[in-house]
Formats: structure tokens, C-alpha cells, sequence
């Protein structure tokens, strides 16, 4: 019996997950090398691939500069706090970039990818749905991890 057919994309999962998207997120999770990471779906490997990575030392703004304007995305944001009792934590966010401007097209592709997409990204603490940079502006993410 062969599952080779399961890691293929259907039109109800939406696109495939490209090994180094899952591998770049498990750096961003496990070993901080990254502060965010923002994915693409590639049309013509029909799979999530990575487009972007930011090093640790790269801020909310750098990563918020880094979406496209016009076009859709996933992306994972590892968000560094202090809670009220003063402890350093860390929560990881995914958030699905979808700007109002964006192609209808494009729009569908990125949600009839996500859940599937999502589902391999195993470790996420909080999800952020956003059609413009209001929706997941640092103050969102501050409220949402405490």
C-alpha cells in the first residue's frame, strides 16, 4: 500500500508544504534563529515555500515592512514579552496576511491552503486573520499573548 498520494495537494486541501517550510519554522520554534518567517504559495511547485526569513535580532516592524502590500501570505511571528510577575516569555503567532486590495484569486488559493498549511506548523500559539496592518498591529499581538 503506498501514501505517497497524501502529501499531494487536492482542491479541498489547497497547495502542498514545501520540507524546508516545515524545517525553517521548526528553527524559528526550536532554536530562535529566526524572528519571523513569512511563506508564499508557489504556484508553479503547487506548494508553501519560504520567501523571507528574519534574524532574532529583526523587529515587529521590519516583519510588518516585509508583507506585500497587495498580496496574500502566511507568515509565523515569534513574539517576546514580560509578563506582570516580570518572566521573559515567548509566544508564536501565525498570521494569514490577506489585504483587502489583494486578487480575489489569490485571496481563495491562500484560504483553501491554510488550515491544511497550518496543521504541519505544529507548536503555533495564537492565530491572527488580517486584511490590513490595523488588524495585527504589535498592540493585537500584545493583547492576544497575555
Amino acid at each position: 500500500m503506498s501514501f505517497r498520494g497524501l502529501s499531494r495537494p487536492n482542491a479541498s486541501s489547497g497547495m502542498g508544504v514545501d520540507e524546508n517550510s516545515k524545517n525553517t519554522f521548526m528553527e524559528l520554534k526550536q532554536k530562535k534563529v529566526h524572528r519571523y518567517v513569512i511563506f508564499k504559495v508557489d504556484e508553479k511547485k503547487r506548494e508553501v515555500v519560504v520567501e523571507k526569513t528574519g534574524g532574532p535580532a529583526e523587529s515587529y516592524d521590519d516583519f510588518a515592512a516585509s508583507l506585500p502590500e497587495n498580496d496574500c501570505r502566511y507568515a509565523v511571528f515569534d513574539f517576546d514579552f514580560v509578563t506582570s510577575e516580570n518572566c521573559q516569555k515567548s509566544k508564536i503567532f501565525f498570521i494569514a496576511w490577506s489585504p483587502s486590495t489583494s486578487r480575489i484569486r489569490a485571496k481563495m488559493l491562500y484560504a483553501t491552503t491554510k488550515e491544511r498549511f497550518r496543521r504541519e506548523l505544529d507548536g503555533v500559539h495564537y492565530e491572527i486573520q488580517a486584511t490590513d496592518p490595523t488588524e495585527m498591529d504589535l498592540e493585537v499581538l500584545r493583547d492576544r499573548a497575555h
